[in-house]
This record gives structure tokens, sequence and C-alpha cells, in this order.
């Protein structure tokens, strides 16, 4: 079966994952901007096609190395056909990663209400219902933003790390920023959660994204994890395009 190379570039990292069929095989991240680990990736997999989706403008060293890949290479963007029904208002400021992955986790739970959250650099909640439409979703600021925030922001407080302690209640400067922060994000989350659930009763909810959080026990047995959610999004709808130019 053919490996396909599936390129996510977000606002912080680029993540490159080899599939075939729908599983990835192999991945490489590199910082933002450098896709110098590109041809040695492209050498160990004899890729036939590829997609990139990207949440920026590429930088003229990252278009002259997806420009130089010896296979085709489908740019996302908003005018690329996708296998779900999207409502979304303005779908030309849509990020690429939000769409795609609402496409990866309607693949892997089709025909079911989900709510997908993507805890990154920000986080991302998108709803779609068990009929395949994506009516939208929202945007908050991620763990390292909100950190930066209060830090930046003020005159004395300090940028705290996210490592450490998080008390119910801080008794420190330190643990206060750093529990008001990470708690602050549970809290949001689980609030969404609940109410989405009000809405739709039957709601399945996938977690994405490099922040970890440690969910109340009522909640937990409602979250699926997946690293790849975004990735899988993106091979979905390659699949699909090389589906249409078949049938066309």
């Amino acid at each position: 079966m053919p490996v396909k190379l599936i390129i996510d570039i977000g606002n912080s990292v680029i993540k490159m994952v080899a599939f075939r069929g729908d599983e990835p095989v192999d991945e490489l991240r590199a910082e933002n901007g450098d896709l110098s680990g590109l041809a040695a990736f492209v050498g160990k997999h004899s890729f036939r096609q590829g997609i990139v989706g990207a949440v920026r403008n590429l930088t003229p060293g990252e278009e002259k190395a997806l420009n130089s890949l010896p296979f085709p290479l489908l740019r996302f963007t908003s005018d690329t056909p996708i296998p779900i029904t999207c409502r979304y208002r303005t779908p030309e400021t849509l990020g690429s990663d939000r769409l795609a992955a609402v496409v990866g986790a309607s693949s892997l739970k089709p025909n079911t209400d989900l709510l997908i959250i993507d805890a990154g650099t920000c986080i991302t909640y998108e709803v779609i219902d068990a009929r395949g439409n994506y009516w939208g979703g929202n945007i908050a600021p991620g763990m390292q933003m909100r950190l930066r925030a209060l830090h930046e922001f003020t005159a004395r407080l300090p940028l705290v790390d996210p490592e450490g302690e998080v008390p119910g209640m801080g008794y420190s400067t330190e643990t206060a920023i750093r529990s008001g922060v990470l708690r602050g994000m549970k809290y949001e989350i689980e609030g969404y959660i609940k109410s989405m659930r009000s809405k739709f009763p039957h709601l399945q909810v996938f977690l994405t994204g490099g922040n970890r959080i440690n969910f109340d026990e009522d909640i937990k047995n409602l979250v699926f994890t997946d690293k790849y959610i975004v990735p899988r999004g993106l091979n979905k709808i390659l699949d699909y395009n090389k589906e249409l130019r078949v049938k066309n």
C-alpha cells in the first residue's frame, strides 16, 4: 500500500507524518520554520503523494522545500473539497488545523455528535453533528499564551514554568499563577464538555494537542485522546480528493 506524506504546519511545531492507508507509521517533528529534515524523511519512504495544511504563511525556505518534493503535494485551502459539510460563515478565515481536526475525528467516529478540543498554542473547540455538519467552534488562549500574558501585561508577575505543583489554591505567587492557568484551563474545558452534552446527550469528545489535562472522573470517561487527529484529517482529505479525481 502506497505511503502518503502528511504535513501539518502549526503555530509552534511542524509535524510530518507518514500514513499507510488510514494509519500513521512514522513521524518527524520540527521547530517552526525548519524543514531541513524533510528531505531525509522523504528518503525513508516511497511517497507517492502528499498534502500540506498550514495555519500561517510559509517562509521562502519552506516553499522551496515543498516545491522540490518529487511527487504531487495537495495544498489544503478553503477551496479544497472536504468529506463533511462546512457551515462556518467565513471559511476563508478558518484555520486548516481546526477543519482537519474535525475531519479526522469524524473519520474515527462517523455519524456521531462530536466535540473536538485541541489544546495547543490556542485551545480550540469544534462541533460536528451526527449528520456531518460542522457548525464552527471557539478559540481561547493556550497554556503558554496565558502564562506569558500574565507576565508581559503586568509589572511584577514572573513568567512561570508550567511544570511544578498545582495546589487547589496557590500558596505563593508562582503556584498561584500556575494553578490559576492550569486549573482554569481544566475548568474551562470541563465546562464546555458539560454544556455541549446538555445539547447533544450522546456527545463524544476528542482531545488533542500538547497540553495534558487531569480531568475529573465523570469527564475522563467521555474523552478520547489522539495526537494524530489533525494529520488523520489531512490524510482523509487527501484520499477524498483522490477519489473525486478518479470519479471525474
